[in-house]
């Protein structure tokens, strides 16, 4: 059974409900839990035996580069795509596999930039390879699917259909972010035109015979598209470690900068994320919440499942609860 040993990671979207935390910084680069979001999945990705991967980027492309350079420091090779216009998913694909050298029979891992995930990649691609399928798709199953849209399958795991939101989903299982592509569904993606994956090419691989199946796992998972459910993810990452092998080592559920000042009375706790060179107060308690690089928190602060910018002063006596504070 091959391994597969590429893999694209789709890093351009404009992170728009995650506003204002994305005024400056693309989505995937905003810090949880110690490391970038892309961090975290590189690692991952690094960590299931691939050596290669493309960072599919547009908006602020220019901060990955300096970061992770040729992956080196990381332990993979990474490559860069950029997209001058956004091209949707299916088309930010194709302009990143032009940066690979694929076989005629490789598959490829490609993984969508706001999703994390601990489930397991080797076994996604032994069913892919097991059903010579030319899609796999990982699927998670969710209480209500409305939100989402739906991905009914067949009793054997065939992918029957895409679906768009509705009121009443005739499935609970739903796109979870990470999909493995055959070299010949692959070059089926036009390359250079604006291309949903979701809405054209699952769907016209489908009418022409190709075999979809859907990868079933409900191991920990989380769509990172608003401030809160980022908070949660960072925090979710601090409370159990093992679901990111990217997280450093945690110490009484919560991670903090050896630069960070924290009074002996306060209490940071519930996997809080206290960045570098960050001043925590007399009496002052942070739960469940990321505070930004050189903030400052007076004395007799509550602080719960907030995410304070860089630079944030919190005065003394102030409450904050499910708050985006300081951008």
């Amino acid at each position: 059974m091959s391994a597969i040993t590429k893999a694209i990671l789709l890093v351009g979207g404009k992170g728009t409900r995650l506003m204002p935390l994305t005024t400056n910084v693309p989505k995937p680069m905003l810090r949880i839990a110690g490391a970038p979001v892309t961090e975290h999945q590189i690692v991952k990705a690094r960590e299931a035996g691939v050596d290669e991967i493309v960072l599919a980027t547009s908006y602020l492309a220019d901060v990955f580069k300096p970061y992770f350079g040729d992956g080196s420091r990381f332990g993979i090779k990474i490559k860069y795509a950029f997209e001058n216009q956004p091209l949707g998913t299916g088309g930010a694909i194709a302009n990143a596999a032009a940066e690979l050298s694929l076989s005629s029979n490789e598959s490829i891992y490609i993984f969508n930039g706001d999703v994390l995930s601990s489930h397991d990649l080797r076994a996604q691609s032994d069913l892919h390879f097991k059903k010579s399928a030319s899609a796999t798709l990982h699927l998670v199953e969710v209480d209500d699917a409305r939100a989402y849209g739906c991905v009914p399958l067949s009793p054997d795991g065939k992918v029957l259909d895409f679906l768009e939101k509705m009121d009443n989903p005739i499935a609970k299982t739903i796109n979870a972010g990470c999909y493995i592509f055959s070299s010949e569904a692959l070059s089926r993606i036009p390359s250079g035109v604006v291309t949903s994956v979701e809405r054209e090419t699952f769907p016209l691989l489908l009418k022409s015979g190709g075999t979809i199946f859907g990868y079933c796992e409900s191991e920990y998972w989380i769509d990172m598209g608003t401030p809160a459910s980022m908070i949660k993810a960072s925090s979710d990452l601090i409370m159990n470690p093992h679901i990111s092998p990217a997280t450093p080592q945690v110490r009484q559920e919560r991670l903090v900068s050896p630069t960070a000042n924290i009074h002996p009375s306060a209490k940071v706790a519930a996997g809080s994320f206290v960045e570098d060179r960050v001043g925590i107060g007399e009496n002052s308690q942070v739960l469940g919440s990321i505070i930004g690089a050189d903030s400052m928190i007076e004395r007799d602060v509550f602080i719960e499942n907030s995410y304070l910018a860089p630079g944030s002063r919190v005065k003394s006596g102030s409450k904050l609860r499910g708050e985006i504070f300081g951008f």
